[in-house]
């Protein structure tokens, strides 16, 4: 008798469910973002990123409470290395989330999303400048694509879109400092350590800032305040579902669901928020998007490959 597949909570098919709502979680969480922000006025994008850090902070602390991880945050805290690299990845974080909240202030989403679009491409150039690896035929022929999308928006547009740029490449940066900072680092103990570190700075900032009468924190109700605290926990959440989604799914999966976010971006963009959209723009980004392609496909091929070698090695080692 042919022996059933299972099928309950711990089978395959049920983990990679439950890490597939966990993913679409996180990126339409994040994708949603630019609508969230704005609710946020009259506090300015540093106030918002200020209050982001530190009630990042305490929903770390209450998570690490709950999930019994302090001994991972305590291993991260001995290693003066590790604290460096993430340290550093924290300041290319900030910088991404200030720039990302002032692009959703001041109605530049669409450029945004041209950011988290072109991340894939910047990511695969970094691997290139700063790890000095050899890049397939179909990944060059997409890092032509996503030079020529940013020359004809820039073009067309009569300025360099800086808001994508440094979106991209800060969270391309960061995500490098994540990888060489290893696997070993738990999601919520990392992210821990990077609001940590950051904390002073940032509650110092917004203590200045209410000393001097310039604070929204408490000068605008109740439900404000609470919408400020809120950023912790809008911060953390999909950050927690990403880990999960992370640990469940096949990487070629998470690839795929990334774009999410920058599809919903630019949907809110330009259908709920109205952005200017000139043919210039609309051309870039088709560039991107034929790059993206380009990139996906030989990705999934690349992945493929490697899988059935993998298969061959094992068969002829038995």
């Amino acid at each position: 008798m042919t022996a059933l597949p299972p099928t309950g909570p711990t089978s395959p098919a049920a983990r990679e469910t439950r890490g597939l709502a966990a993913g679409l979680g996180a990126y339409l969480l994040w994708g949603a973002m630019p609508l969230y922000f704005p609710l946020l006025r009259p506090a300015g994008a540093l106030e918002i990123i200020g209050h982001r850090i530190v009630w990042s902070l305490v929903a770390c602390v209450v998570l690490l409470t709950v999930t019994r991880a302090w001994g991972q945050f305590l291993v991260i805290l001995h290693r003066p290395r590790m604290v460096g690299l993430l340290t550093l990845a924290a300041m290319l974080l900030t910088t991404n989330w200030l720039v990302f909240v002032y692009s959703t202030l001041t109605d530049h989403v669409v450029d945004a999303a041209l950011g988290y679009f072109i991340n894939p491409l910047v990511t695969v150039a970094l691997a290139v400048v700063l790890l000095h690896e050899r890049l397939r035929r179909a990944q060059w022929v997409a890092l032509g694509f996503g030079v020529a999308a940013v020359v004809v928006i820039t073009v067309g547009y009569g300025r360099l879109p800086w808001i994508a740029l440094v979106l991209a490449a800060s969270f391309g940066l960061y995500g490098l400092l994540k990888n060489r900072a290893g696997r070993t680092v738990g999601a919520t103990a990392g992210f821990t350590v990077e609001t940590m570190m950051l904390t002073p700075l940032a509650l110092g900032y917004l203590l200045l800032l209410g000393a001097h009468g310039g604070g929204s924190f408490t000068t605008h109700g109740g439900w404000h305040a609470v919408a400020l605290m809120s950023a912790g926990v809008v911060t953390t959440v999909p950050l927690l579902l990403f880990n999960e989604a992370a640990r469940r799914l096949p990487l070629s999966v998470v690839g795929l669901l990334q774009y999410l976010t920058p599809v919903l971006q630019f949907a809110i963009g330009v259908l709920v928020l109205h952005e200017h959209m000139p043919p210039s723009r609309w051309w870039g980004f088709a560039l991107v998007w034929v790059a993206l392609v380009i990139l996906t496909v030989d990705g999934l091929r690349a992945g493929r490959t490697q899988s059935l070698a993998r298969r061959a090695a094992a068969r002829l080692g038995r």
